[in-house]
């Protein structure tokens, strides 16, 4: 890949020059998940070799903060009510819930959904397409962890410096990587260190994460999912103007992977645990499960990505 970020110009023509719109067929919901064949899982199968497995998910977020304002909840049963219950009730997406987006998650600049498909006044689908539903036999394929801030030799990618598409390819190249069709790309920035570090907490917004180039690395490799704990780089790190003006958060990458692209992202995973087994190991592929809850109708699902070694 070339060594440039797209201009505004070249960046709206990705519309068309990424959009998968009838390339599975007119009546397809499962997008670039389709990379993902019988093969490529008997192949992802076969990298499981110690049988570990390691989780990418955050713990659930019950506290009210300001990167957090509608929490999630969990009501234990009281003793009087004779069974062991718990409740659980979430909005799915944010940015500290583990989840995956549906290819109805978000819509393209005139308004449609994956496909073309039309919305309604709620902005949800007008018709039952592109819902996590159809998503509910899972993914399974190979994943590969591309750990920026190790290639950088930092503890994460600092504000100012995002992830561009061309060195998600030199990371590939320095970990002994080839990629492959049907991957699950799974891009860590460093999110719980670079908290860490910080005097203050999250804010609902971006401070660092992926830039826009990288959706031509994601399209040019046939990969089949976008997995990442930062998400989109802010509008300022991008030089790109936001395509979704009147959201609080930048969203760059996932207006075009999502509606025009057709690919799935899981949000907010947590990579720490996972970074360190692949370093302890010396390896950065592994066998990835995700398995989004069945519900009919529903814009995504929260999920435990699991890497199994």
């Amino acid at each position: 890949m070339e060594k440039k970020a797209p201009t505004a110009e070249e960046y709206n023509a990705y519309r068309t020059r990424f959009c998968n719109w009838g390339r599975w067929g007119p009546d397809d919901e499962l997008g670039t998940l389709n990379h993902i064949t019988d093969e490529v899982r008997r192949r992802a199968a076969g990298l499981v070799q110690t049988g570990r497995a390691v989780s990418m998910a955050r713990p659930l977020d019950t506290r009210m903060g300001a990167a957090n304002p509608y929490p999630a909840h969990h009501f234990m049963a009281m003793p009087q009510s004779g069974g062991m219950l718990d409740y659980v009730g979430m909005f799915i997406h944010g940015l500290t819930i583990t989840h995956i987006d549906a290819l109805c998650h978000l819509p393209t600049a005139d308004g449609r959904l994956w496909q073309g498909r039309p919305m309604n006044d709620a902005r949800l689908p007008a018709t039952h397409n592109g819902t996590i539903d159809f998503l509910g036999d899972g993914v399974v394929t190979r994943g590969v962890l591309y750990d920026v801030p190790r290639h950088r030799g930092t503890e994460y990618v600092a504000p100012g410096r995002p992830v561009h598409g061309w060195e998600l390819a030199e990371v590939a190249s320095a970990q002994g990587v080839r990629p492959q069709p049907g991957d699950a790309v799974i891009i860590r920035s460093g999110y719980e260190p670079y908290w860490k570090a910080q005097e203050h907490r999250p804010g609902f917004e971006h401070v660092t994460g992926v830039h826009a180039s990288a959706v031509e690395f994601l399209y040019e490799q046939d990969a089949a999912l976008l997995v990442w704990d930062f998400q989109d780089a802010p509008t300022a790190d991008q030089g790109l103007p936001n395509p979704s003006p009147t959201s609080p958060i930048a969203v760059h990458v996932h207006h075009i992977v999502l509606p025009y692209m057709g690919m799935p992202i899981v949000d907010n995973a947590d990579l720490e645990a996972v970074a360190r087994t692949c370093a302890g190991l010396g390896r950065w592929e592994f066998q990835l499960v995700v398995a989004p809850l069945n519900v009919p109708g529903a814009t995504g699902s929260p999920v435990n990505p699991l890497a199994v070694f």
